[in-house]
């Protein structure tokens, strides 16, 4: 494994072969904090979380500095505070996320077309071919690095390897700032030295329930059959039986469809009266169709995520034979599901509603979802 940059040629990450490519996948650091800290100068140096800091925020973001006394994103904002006495929040401020996210993604843009983009501070680019002739993919992600702080003033990490999957593990390897390479002949063994909750997708029930069949890292995965894998995942098992040995086939896809469209939104107080169920989801419903019907999408599927004031989260699903037609559908299915539930065995502190199966999608690792927060 080479955790550290250098200006090596990445020949064999080109080299012919079945699903050898020249994969970069770039992560800013602590993006929304950063940029936070960007534009204050006060905030320099400081715990900082972004995100509502009421009884019911949740923290969207945390800074490095922060992120030493154990505060992490989709964390409650009063246990953030209780592990960082000195945590100062910031309210999110999407616009000028967005805007710097465009920066980024035209700095991306003048090395390959290339660009799939997860999020506002994560992509993939695929640089086999670039547009500058530079050839390596380790110079092209240093002088990406490098102008992302220059016009920004910003930091990223970037991951260089032979497929998306192992990109976004080395992209990890070294934060913040760091530059993580791994080549084709190191792949397998890099995936083997890992903690199977590394591999994207496998959550903490996915990962406990591994742990009870004696995979414990990625070495332990590569050890199982697919017919053993497929028993006891079912069709997530190709996927990690694929992964457990460096392979990863998907393309890099340029604005690519997404998977679903959602929102969801924490409340200031539990509630759990029937009327106040049905005036939230309606308030949701009104800010997460004006989202699907921007974006142009249709799907036929809708869910319904409730977490409960103990953090137990609840979701129920409903799938249609046609894409949901407009508006007031939505509604009526997003309340068809939230009244079989009723009434609640205890309030609740969240409520989501998402619309997926989008028209053109396919099947693969979801690795950024549509769901915004409705801070």
């Amino acid at each position: 494994m080479s955790g550290q940059s250098n200006e090596a040629d990445e020949n064999a990450v080109g080299a012919a072969g079945f699903g050898l490519r020249k994969i970069i996948h770039v992560d800013m650091d602590a993006f929304y904090a950063s940029v936070e800290q960007r534009d204050d100068p006060s905030l320099r140096g400081k715990p900082v979380a972004v995100g509502g800091s009421s009884e019911r925020g949740v923290v969207a973001a945390a800074s490095y500095e922060s992120r030493v006394f154990g505060v992490r994103s989709a964390m409650p904002s009063v246990r953030a505070a209780r592990l960082c006495p000195g945590l100062i929040f910031r309210k999110p401020r999407f616009d000028v996320y967005r805007a710097v996210s465009q920066q980024i993604r035209a700095i991306f843009e003048t090395f390959t077309p290339h660009v799939e983009p997860l999020s506002l501070d994560e992509a993939y680019l695929d640089v086999t071919d670039d547009l500058r002739g530079i050839g390596s993919a380790t110079r092209i992600a240093q002088i990406i690095r490098a102008e992302i702080r220059a016009q920004t003033g910003l930091t990223a990490s970037a991951g260089v390897s032979y497929n998306k999957f192992i990109a976004k593990l080395a992209s990890d390897e070294n934060k913040p700032d760091g530059l993580c390479v791994i080549r084709p002949g190191e792949g397998v063994a890099y995936v083997a030295s890992l903690p199977i909750r590394r591999f994207h997708g496998v959550g903490p029930r996915s990962a406990e329930k591994m742990a009870r069949l004696g995979i414990e890292t990625g070495a332990d995965l590569a050890t199982k059959d697919i017919a053993f894998l497929r028993a006891n995942f079912g069709s997530f098992a190709d996927y990690l039986y694929r992964a457990a040995r460096g392979v990863d086939l998907r393309a890099v896809r340029a604005d690519r469809p997404r998977k679903s469209l959602g929102g969801e939104r924490t409340f200031d107080r539990d509630i759990s009266s029937g009327s106040a169920l049905r005036e939230a989801l309606d308030n949701i419903v009104d800010i997460v169709w004006e989202r699907i019907d921007k974006a142009g999408s249709r799907g036929r599927t809708v869910t319904l995520k409730l977490k409960h004031i103990d953090f137990t989260i609840l979701t129920r699903a409903r799938s249609m034979p046609h894409a949901v037609a407009d508006k007031r559908e939505f509604a009526q299915l997003g309340h068809a599901l939230l009244d079989a539930l009723l009434p609640l065995p205890q309030p609740i502190r969240l409520m989501g509603l998402t619309l997926s199966a989008l028209e053109g999608e396919e099947d693969e690792i979801e690795e950024q979802g549509g769901q915004l927060s409705l801070l």
